[in-house]
C-alpha cells in the first residue's frame, strides 16, 4: 500500500533562495520540453528523450540526470490527455529521485541539488512519519507553499494480515450526519456544516469588496475549511476502524462512486452536496483498515434508508423526514441513518441480488455467503 509522508524542511534563507531559483530553472526546462513535444506531437517518453535530450542539456547546462527527470515530468503531465499543451508554474512541484535528493536519517537531513551545488537541508517530522520513511520508495516531490518548503515522500507500507472477523459494522455516510454505524452511534455534521457555511458566506462577502485588504484576508482563509474537514474525517475514520478492530468486525460502506452525477439537487442544496467530502472519508477508512487487517466491503446504496429491517417493506414514504424512519407497513420506527447503517451491514453479510420495487414481491429469496 502506498502512503505519502509530508516532511517540513527548514532551509536557511540562502538555501531557500537557491532552491527557489532551482525550481524556476526546472519548470522553465519542463515548459521548453512541453512546447517541443506538443508541436511535434511526440508524447512517448523514449521518443521525446531522443528528440530533446541534447537540446535541453545545451540550453540549460545541467547534468544528465536532471535532464532525464525533466523529460519524465513532462511525460507524466501528458498522461491525462494530449489535447492541450501543458504549462508549468515557476514554483510548481518537481519530482526528484535518489540521485538528485537523498536522505541522511540519523542527522534528519536531506541532500538536494540546487543551482549552487548540493546542499544539506534539515527536516522535521513526527515519530510515525519517521518510521514510515524506512519504507520510502520512488520519487519525491518538493513543494514551496506560502514561503514554506515541504517534501512529499511515497512509502510502500506492508498491509497487515487479514483478521478473522465475526460480523459486519455498517456505516452510513451523509451530509447532516457525517457517519452513523449499525450500533446506533452517530457523528453529527453540524459543526463542519457550520464552518463550511461561514466560510462560504465570508468568501462571498469579501469577493464583492474591491480593496487590497480583502485579498490578504482571502489568502489567510484559503485552505482553512479544507484542513478542518480533513481533520474531522481523520478523527471519524480512526473511530470507525478502532471500533471494528475491538469488536472483530468487518466494515461495510456504500459504493457512492459517481454519486453526484447520478442525482439532481435543488439550487440551495448544491453547495452542501458538492462540498461533502465522502470520497476522502472513504479513502481514510480504507487505508486505516488495511493497516489493521480489517476487511472493507462496498454495497449497493439503493434504498438502504427506505427499507424496513423488520418486515423488508421498501417505500419512499417510509422516510418521512431526513432524520426519521417509520415503516408504513409494520410501524417500525427509528433514526433513518442508523437503520440505513444496519441495512448496509446486512447487505455486506448476505449478498442478496438487488430487485426493483415492482419485482420485489415476485423475486425469489436467494442469498450467498461471502
Amino acid at each position: 500500500m502506498k502512503l505519502t509522508v509530508q516532511l517540513n524542511l527548514l532551509p536557511t534563507p540562502e538555501q531557500a533562495d537557491a532552491r527557489k531559483r532551482s525550481l524556476e530553472t526546472a519548470n522553465a526546462a519542463c515548459d521548453y520540453i512541453s512546447r517541443i513535444a506538443f508541436s511535434t506531437r511526440t508524447f512517448r517518453q523514449f521518443a521525446r528523450h531522443t528528440l530533446v535530450y541534447r537540446d535541453v542539456r545545451a540550453t540549460f547546462g545541467r547534468t544528465a540526470q536532471l535532464a532525464v527527470r525533466w523529460i519524465a515530468n513532462v511525460a507524466d503531465a501528458y498522461k491525462l490527455d494530449r489535447k492541450v499543451q501543458r504549462s508549468f508554474r515557476p514554483y510548481g512541484a518537481v519530482a526528484d529521485d535518489d540521485r538528485i535528493l537523498s536522505f541522511a536519517m540519523p542527522d534528519s537531513l536531506v541532500s538536494i541539488w540546487t543551482l549552487d551545488g548540493r546542499q544539506a537541508i534539515p527536516f522535521v517530522c513526527g515519530e510515525r512519519q519517521r518510521a514510515l520513511l524506512a519504507a520510502r520508495q520512488g520519487e519525491r516531490d518538493l513543494i514551496s507553499h506560502r514561503g514554506n518548503w515541504h517534501l512529499l515522500v511515497t512509502c510502500d507500507v506492508k498491509e497487515a494480515e487479514p483478521q478473522d472477523v465475526d460480523g459486519v459494522l455498517g456505516i452510513d455516510v451523509g451530509v447532516a450526519t457525517i457517519a452513523a454505524d449499525s450500533d446506533g452511534v452517530t457523528s453529527s455534521g453540524t459543526a463542519i456544516n457550520t464552518v463550511r457555511y461561514r466560510h462560504r458566506r465570508l468568501r462571498s462577502t469579501l469577493q464583492q469588496i474591491g480593496t487590497l485588504g480583502r485579498r490578504r484576508r482571502l489568502r489567510t482563509l484559503a485552505g482553512q475549511e479544507r484542513r478542518f474537514a480533513r481533520h474531522v474525517n481523520h478523527c471519524i475514520s480512526k473511530w470507525i476502524v478502532a471500533k471494528a478492530e475491538c469488536t472483530k468486525r468487518a466494515i461495510a460502506l456504500e459504493n457512492l462512486t459517481h454519486m453526484r452525477t447520478r442525482m439532481k439537487a435543488r439550487r440551495s442544496q448544491r453547495a452542501p452536496l458538492h462540498s461533502w467530502s465522502f470520497a476522502q472519508l472513504k479513502a481514510f477508512i480504507v487505508y486505516k483498515a488495511a493497516l489493521k487487517g480489517i476487511p472493507v466491503h462496498f454495497v449497493d446504496p439503493r434504498n438502504t434508508s427506505r427499507t424496513c429491517p423488520a418486515c423488508g417493506h421498501c417505500a419512499k414514504e417510509n422516510r418521512r423526514t431526513q432524520a426519521s424512519f417509520v415503516c408504513t407497513s409494520c410501524g417500525f420506527a427509528g433514526p433513518a441513518d442508523v437503520i440505513a447503517a444496519g441495512n448496509i451491514a446486512r447487505r455486506a453479510a448476505v449478498n442478496r441480488p438487488y430487485c426493483s420495487e415492482t419485482d420485489a414481491s415476485v423475486a425469489p429469496e436467494q442469498s450467498r455467503r461471502l
